[in-house]
């Protein structure tokens, strides 16, 4: 129990942190979402002062004093209140997350599951045996962990999608023909569509997941217990897996919530090249809009997301090694 609230009350550091960055960052930026908000209607007559008045409460603009502003973003958070979009106006910023968390939740989980079940698997077969043919090309592929997740995502949308034409170059399924809902056309079509930007994603990152687990192999099969079940006679099978792969995949535990943030980078990255209608592909319509309170909420749901998968993993990891909880 010592350990859990250790580790409850440095991620309760972290968040008021987040929050702090998150209630700053937006009001560093230039620029009044009012006068964006009024520019959309073509009059001639300046707006009434109670009009103008209205809506920079509305979206949160005020020339009070930051901690009392502080202050009240801090209550309308508790209350579930993040304002309304400029954006979308008038939606509230909480149904535009709504509408675009599934996106992104798909896209990420599946393509993480992908990039880490994939990497860890053919590391342990590379860490196993050492000098084969996978075992060579390795070193040749650290160089996608290197490459920009927008650059290799443009260079896919044009070798596969705009040269060749397997897949379609925007969007998240085919708005034109297929109606929103659980059918096999709209499903197929989601899938269809998700290819690309999926492939961004694992192409970018196998490579460390790869290489890390590879290596990790090659230092475990050196320790006593491998070498003693060796010594039995114990099938190579049972000795990689039972033995090597599962003392040795305990860092990619640890490195998981690590690339969880550098994921979540690209993903936002990636979604702006395809106009998936994901989270990044909202956040780069609220920074061109200077929609204060939607870059809140989005920043917001980014960081809690983050924190709370690191948080799963600190727990996950002192549950599988007992020798953590004592150091902790």
């Amino acid at each position: 129990m010592a350990y859990l609230w250790r580790k409850l009350g440095f991620y309760a550091v972290a968040l008021w942190a987040a929050l702090t960055i998150n209630f700053l960052i937006p009001r560093l930026i230039r620029g009044n979402p009012v006068d964006i908000i009024l520019s959309r209607f073509q009059t001639r007559q300046p707006p009434p002062p109670e009009f103008r008045r209205t809506l920079e409460i509305m979206f949160g603009v005020s020339d009070d004093p930051l901690w009392i502003q502080y202050l009240a973003y801090l209550r309308h958070l508790a209350t579930g209140d993040l304002g309304t979009s400029v954006t979308y106006y008038p939606a509230p910023v909480t149904t535009v997350i709504g509408q675009a968390i599934p996106w992104t939740l798909g896209l990420v989980s599946i393509s993480l599951l992908i990039t880490m079940g994939l990497g860890v698997g053919l590391g342990m077969v590379a860490g196993w045996r050492r000098g084969s043919w996978l075992d060579s090309l390795i070193p040749s592929t650290t160089f996608l962990a290197a490459i920009p997740y927008f650059w290799l995502a443009l260079l896919l949308l044009f070798l596969l999608g705009g040269g060749l034409g397997w897949f379609p170059l925007n969007g998240a399924y085919d708005y034109a023909h297929v109606r929103m809902g659980l059918t096999g056309d709209f499903i197929g079509s989601v899938l269809y569509h998700g290819v690309l930007p999926a492939l961004t994603l694992v192409i970018s990152g196998i490579a460390g997941w790869l290489l890390g687990m590879r290596n990790m192999m090659v230092s475990t099969m050196a320790e006593d217990y491998v070498v003693m079940a060796r010594a039995k006679g114990l099938r190579p099978r049972r000795v990689m897996i039972a033995y090597a792969a599962r003392n040795a995949v305990l860092p990619s535990v640890t490195g998981f919530a690590i690339t969880l943030g550098f994921f979540v980078g690209g993903q936002v990255a990636t979604e702006v090249v395809f106009s998936y209608p994901g989270v990044g592909f909202a956040l780069l319509q609220a920074v061109g809009s200077a929609d204060y309170p939607l870059m809140q909420g989005l920043f917001l749901m980014i960081s809690v997301a983050v924190l709370a998968a690191n948080l799963l993993v600190d727990l996950l990891y002192g549950l599988i090694d007992p020798r953590v909880r004592k150091a902790g």
